[in-house]
């Protein structure tokens, strides 16, 4: 079955598309006193109304702003418009930036301050910052360390402002495994300090290589011994070892291959004491939409166990969807998922 086929098969099962016209004969006879296109309403209406899932939740619902990182870079759409483009089209009321659609605004008072409006206007929560390409806060020069560490003061700041409870960073560096353990837990415990002063959590997202072991940034973030560093636990980004890309884009890096994984569940297992946040990573899904590289019920009775009552982040990335459909296939997983929980 092609790609296009298991896209319209599985958007049919959620009643996103409508029966065709060159079946309308067949149907319309078969339809004794409302028509198919009625009934098809009726029941996403209903759907619609009811949502007996939703109140079973044990979890907030965000949406991180990497889900639409192509209509982002299509110019498509701002930073400014993603917290209306989150609440109006698909009734999330929180939400967790990426510092790459905002890159020089991070001191940008004005801006800032519009954005913040926006949200408080449509009753929209700034959740997080996810940030990149600040340097490496496990890099093995002290001083390049450092530097990266002070690169992210500016995003401690931005997220307080906004309102935002913590910054993802990262935990990366070059080395052998347990030097770049040591680097990264110093650069950390040197961000979280500062942070702490401001009143803002600095949390790692596992996030490739070495941050990838779950072992590995659990002992990390233990090693700081501050309590406003904590981990974002993604259901999806468990790859220790990938192949390199062809260029530093969204495209090339989704053509890579991953070499060597570690136990997705078993990962989230072990970040899970320290989380902050969770991310619900999704690609590909079947004709009933679960999600087919992870097991959802399986990782929300993880996050559940260890007592997770804050908001998990919608981060889609697959590409037989839109992103659109993506975000709404994701959504409606969490709640069906969690019902089984």
């Amino acid at each position: 079955m092609n790609n296009e086929t298991n896209r319209r098969s599985f958007l049919r099962s959620l009643g996103l598309i409508t029966v065709g016209a060159t079946a309308g004969a067949s149907i319309l006879s078969a339809c004794s006193s409302k028509s198919s296109s009625e009934n098809q309403q009726a029941t996403i209406d209903s759907a619609a109304t009811a949502e007996p899932a939703r109140k079973e939740l044990f979890f907030k619902i965000s949406l991180a702003e990497w889900s639409l990182h192509k209509t982002l870079f299509d110019g498509k759409l701002t930073n400014l418009d993603f917290p209306a483009k989150a609440k109006n089209d698909f009734g999330i009321s929180a939400v967790e930036y990426v510092n790459q659609f905002f890159k020089d605004k991070a001191k940008d008072q004005t801006y800032l301050a519009e954005l913040k409006k926006r949200c408080d206007d449509l009753g929209v929560t700034s959740v997080l910052i996810m940030c990149d390409g600040e340097g490496e806060l496990g890099n093995a020069d002290t001083k390049k360390r450092k530097q990266a560490v002070e690169n992210h003061y500016k995003w401690v700041e931005a997220a307080k402002f906004l309102g935002c409870h913590s910054i993802r960073v990262n935990a990366a560096g070059e080395g052998k495994r347990e030097d770049v353990a040591k680097a990264a837990t110093d650069g950390l415990r040197q961000l979280a300090e500062f942070a702490k002063g401001v009143g803002i959590n600095v949390i790692v997202e596992n996030h490739g290589g070495f941050s990838s072991d779950g072992q590995w940034l659990s002992g990390v973030i233990a090693g700081t011994q501050m309590d406003n560093c904590g981990t974002l636990p993604d259901f999806g980004n468990f790859c220790i070892n990938r192949t390199k890309p062809e260029a530093n884009t969204p495209e090339a890096w989704a053509k890579t291959k991953c070499m060597e994984e570690y136990d997705r569940y078993k990962g989230t297992q072990e970040l899970m004491p320290y989380a902050k946040g969770v991310s619900a990573k999704t690609h590909e899904f079947d004709a009933q939409g679960n999600c087919v590289e992870t097991d959802y019920t399986k990782m929300l009775s993880i996050v559940k166990a260890a007592g997770y009552t804050g908001h998990i982040g919608i981060e889609y990335e697959g590409q037989t969807l839109s992103e659109e459909e993506g975000i709404r296939a994701t959504k409606a997983l969490l709640e069906k998922a969690v019902i089984t929980v």
